[in-house]
């Protein structure tokens, strides 16, 4: 007899030819504010997108939530409406919509609440930039949602083992379910940016119906998502060792470095990876020629094919330095835009292409520099997944240097499609990028340690003269990075191993009961079923 794990409340055991089977990994409810393909503003809908698909690998029956923007909506796969739910302190009408993530069989529940979520602009942002002034609402009532799934008190039948939290929108999960008192979930929350805290006036409190005694909410005064999240989660996590660190630092910590600090052994840094899926240069339809770590030739057909779509001019041999992220002075785009025309005054074949967004005051400097240098540096204001992909294909360097970085996915998507990193000594870029004077043998990049100009121009001094003089250093360490394993098969296995520690698997006695239980719910509801059918009734 087999049935859906839905059907038969996500048990976990199983019996074949009479001996009990090992016991399933847990049930785990995803929380985040964006998954890609369905909403991504960045990094965190990228892991929030890919890390499911792995775990699944690994045989966890991982489930999302988020919430249902206009996009989410569109694009998610197979919807159907599964429910009320009780996620804005009755103020407004919600719903759940049952579905899955496309391409996929994950199971996804959207949050649907139009009077929060069907906006313009951004999930965060209005049209002109300006944050939406109820976010605190919004993604309180997002963290209910997460709550009644895990509690039970929805019309859904699955019920999760462990909930995943990730980012400031999700940190009310952990204190609501604390403050529930009742037999609970376990949970982990991840931090992606602690610079992005979900901070709020401390008034916010009652507005969302939230106990006004509760220490851990509070921060200087206001009320704190993030905070919460750091100081309720059983387990804490962030996107990598070297973050995990610096948050325990003043310089980096944002203000909540004593929290951070006061969970010990119970905040560790695992490394983010990449989906190699979707990011697949062998398999990449948005290239103008497909290539590998065993055939590299198609990158030269990509750079000719990027040079023509950008108006940057037809030279194979030009250097082309890219860079793709957030117009932010934590990206250190303040310092590029400085630096920048400096350079290719200097090296008269060098090329520059950018895409992104933030700033304004930013925004118009690389304009002005794209009217400076016509033919040499090409500014895309904005973001397309699909140029994404052929900037890293077609460009020989990324200029990806940071004030502060948790993890960074750029610097790992370049490196895939054989485009060398320039990148500062911080946070994930520091464990994932190896600098080519400190290991000729390992090397993957080039490194500088000051969030300073002087330091970001000489490390791209430094990639121009290997370019130019040392063109076998130049092949290897493309070749090396072209090669690594950037995939997220070692950090599932770490977040298993986590939520293991959490949720332990059953004894075999356990194991063998909670089955026998099952089979009995089945046999039951099949002879109930048995008698409607019989009877009408």
């Amino acid at each position: 007899m087999a049935a859906r794990a839905d059907e038969a409340g996500g048990g976990s055991a199983g019996c074949v030819g009479g001996a009990v089977v090992a016991d399933a990994p847990p049930r785990v409810l995803l929380v985040a504010s964006e998954i890609f393909p369905l909403a991504k503003t960045g990094g965190l809908g990228d892991v929030c997108g890919a890390l499911p698909k792995a775990l699944r690998q690994l045989g966890v029956d991982v489930r999302l939530l988020m919430p249902g923007y206009p996009c989410a909506l569109d694009r998610s796969a197979d919807l159907r409406i599964a429910g009320a739910v009780d996620a804005d302190a009755g103020e407004s009408s919600a719903r759940l919509l049952a579905g899955r993530l496309p391409d996929s069989d994950i199971p996804l529940w959207l949050l649907d609440c139009p009077r929060l979520y069907q906006r313009p602009g951004t999930p965060y942002q209005d049209p002109s930039g300006s944050d939406w002034p109820d976010n605190a609402r919004r993604y309180a009532a997002l963290c209910r949602a997460a709550v009644a799934l895990a509690r039970g008190d929805t019309a859904a039948r699955w019920r999760p083992d462990l909930v995943h939290c990730h980012d400031w929108h999700t940190g009310l999960v952990p204190f609501l379910l604390r403050r529930a008192g009742v037999a609970r979930p376990a949970t982990v929350f991840t931090v992606h940016n602690a610079a992005f805290q979900g901070n709020f006036p401390w008034a916010t409190a009652e507005l969302l119906d939230l106990p006004d005694d509760a220490a851990g909410l509070e921060f200087y005064g206001q009320l704190s998502f993030l905070k919460a999240g750091i100081v309720y989660a059983d387990k804490v996590t962030t996107v990598s060792p070297t973050y995990a660190r610096e948050l325990r630092s003043r310089e980096f910590g944002c203000g909540l470095e004593g929290v951070f600090a006061s969970r010990g052994a119970d905040f560790v840094g695992i490394l983010n990876g990449i989906d190699t899926e979707v990011w697949n240069p062998a398999t990449d339809a948005f290239l103008a020629r497909r290539y590998s770590p065993d055939d590299p030739a198609g990158k030269g057909a990509c750079k000719n094919a990027l040079q023509a779509q950008s108006g940057l001019r037809q030279d194979p041999a030009a250097p082309l330095a890219m860079f793709a992220s957030r117009l932010t002075t934590q990206k250190m785009a303040d310092v590029l835009a400085e630096r920048m025309p400096t350079l290719l005054r200097r090296h008269a074949t060098l090329q520059f292409a950018l895409l992104g967004s933030g700033e304004h005051t930013l925004e118009r400097r690389f304009i002005e520099i794209s009217r400076e240098f016509p033919g040499r540096a090409a500014i895309e204001i904005g973001y397309a997944e699909s140029t994404a992909h052929r900037l890293h294909a077609g460009a020989d360097l990324l200029l990806h240097g940071s004030r502060f970085e948790p993890c960074g996915l750029t610097q790992m998507y370049a490196m895939r499609y054989g485009t060398i990193p320039i990148v500062r000594c911080v946070g994930g870029l520091a464990d994932s990028v190896a600098d080519v004077e400190t290991d000729a043998s390992t090397a993957t990049g080039f490194v500088f340690a000051e969030a300073s100009g002087r330091a970001f121009e000489h490390a791209i001094e430094r990639s121009l003269e290997v370019y130019a003089t040392r063109p076998e250093v130049w092949r290897e360490v493309r070749a090396r990075g072209l090669a690594a394993d950037f995939g997220w098969s070692r950090s599932a296995a770490a977040y298993l191993d986590l939520y293991r520690q959490l949720v332990p698997a059953p004894s075999a006695a356990a194991r063998l009961a909670a089955w026998h239980q099952r089979i009995g719910d089945l046999a039951r509801a099949g002879r109930a079923r048995a008698l409607v059918a019989r009877t009408g009734t």
